[in-house]
């Protein structure tokens, strides 16, 4: 994550919190438009999505979907372990299916070297 974005972002936040507006800044979408683009109520986009990064809320298991897919991370970005894991995840999630392959391999190899 970019340092500005870090710098932002408070770390006694809940994960999920976190990770979603690091996500959302990353990808420069306001809260309404990530809100509505993930199908939430026009009316209630702003307000919902700040609920969810403030941590006072977390979303149910659909709306995470639809943001993850809005923010073009996969679903485990949100849950990872630690930031080297979400930024790896993240990562990957943009890779063409071939070149998702030939990491694969690579880590594999690293992993269980010969």
């Amino acid at each position: 994550m970019p340092r500005a974005s870090r710098a932002q972002i408070d770390p006694a936040l809940p994960l999920f919190a976190r990770r979603l507006k690091a996500a959302r800044l990353r990808s420069n979408l306001s809260q309404e438009r990530l809100g509505i683009e993930a199908g939430v109520e026009e009316f209630s986009a702003s307000a919902r999505i700040n609920q969810y990064e403030r941590g006072k809320h977390t979303p149910d298991a659909l709306t995470s979907t639809h943001l993850a897919k809005v923010l073009d991370v996969p679903l485990s970005y949100f849950w990872a372990a630690d930031e080297d894991e979400a930024e790896l995840l993240r990562l990957y999630h943009r890779l063409e299916v071939r070149l998702r392959e030939q990491v694969l391999r690579s880590v594999q190899d690293l992993v269980n070297p010969k």
